[in-house]
Formats: C-alpha cells, sequence, structure tokens
C-alpha cells in the first residue's frame, strides 16, 4: 500500500519555505517519487499587458527542482539546490498554467548514491508549463545539486 500524500499539506510547506511562492498563489498538484507538478493561477501573476508574467512562469518550474528532491530522495540531510535554470517562452499565458517534470527510477538511484557517498550529487530536470488548454507556454532546462548539509 503506498502513503496518500496531502497536497495541501505540501503546498502549506513550501508556502512556508519560500512565502513569495504563497503570495503568487502556487498550488502542489503532484509529488511523488519521479514527478512533481504545481499549478500557478492568473490572479496575482498577471504583468502590464495582460499575460502571466515572465518571472511567475520561472519561479514555478525552478520550485520543481525542490518538489523533486522532497518526494524522491532520501539522503540524510540532502538538500536539492538550483544551480542553473534555462527557460524557453514559447507563448504568452492568459490562463492558469501547471509546470511538471519526472525524473526516471535510475537517475533517482544514482543521485541518491552519489550524495551519499560525495555529499553532493547533481541532477537535471526538463519541465513544460501548459496552460488550461494543454498548450506549451514555457519550457525549462534545470540544473539541480543534492547536497548533504550538516
Amino acid at each position: 500500500m503506498t502513503e496518500q500524500i496531502d497536497l495541501a499539506e505540501v503546498t502549506a510547506g513550501v508556502h512556508a519555505l519560500v512565502p513569495i511562492l504563497g503570495a503568487m498563489g502556487l498550488e502542489v498538484v503532484q509529488s511523488e517519487r519521479g514527478a512533481a507538478a504545481a499549478k500557478l493561477p492568473t490572479g496575482p501573476n498577471v504583468n502590464h499587458f495582460g499575460v502571466s508574467y515572465a518571472g511567475s512562469l520561472f519561479s514555478v518550474a525552478e520550485m520543481l527542482g525542490g518538489l523533486i528532491g522532497q518526494s524522491s530522495f532520501t539522503v540524510p540531510g540532502g538538500v536539492p539546490l538550483v544551480k542553473r535554470l534555462e527557460i524557453d517562452f514559447t507563448r504568452p499565458a492568459t490562463t492558469d498554467v501547471v509546470a511538471r517534470t519526472t525524473l526516471s527510477e535510475d537517475e533517482i538511484a544514482r543521485v541518491q548514491s552519489e550524495a551519499t557517498e560525495n555529499g553532493k550529487a547533481d541532477f537535471e530536470l526538463l519541465a513544460e508549463v501548459t496552460d488550461e488548454a494543454g498548450t506549451v507556454v514555457a519550457r525549462t532546462h534545470g540544473f539541480y545539486q543534492l547536497r548533504v548539509m550538516g
């Protein structure tokens, strides 16, 4: 039997760790081993010409590294850190958006083993940000590190 994840609790935890994500209205919609997704409402994230602010789209994609870290890695003291994130904006977003990413079991095992042995391990995530119609509005390529702290 798999443990049921309380997404409202995960969302509250994200807001506590990074308060600006709460102000943005970010909601975690998936957080499980090897998969993460977060939703961002248009509301507080609209820019001066009526589409989603680029920084908000960046933020909802970037934070997926932390969600994957929390749900996929079991290295004591392991903290996921972003090293670099590249983003391509493909279409204006005029509705709520969802950012999604996945990480394979083989990659999870590699990162856990390397971080346990060396105190750190790099990993990459590809993410897509889609609007309510399913149109890709942005794609990211994130470079992260799981680092053992303390």
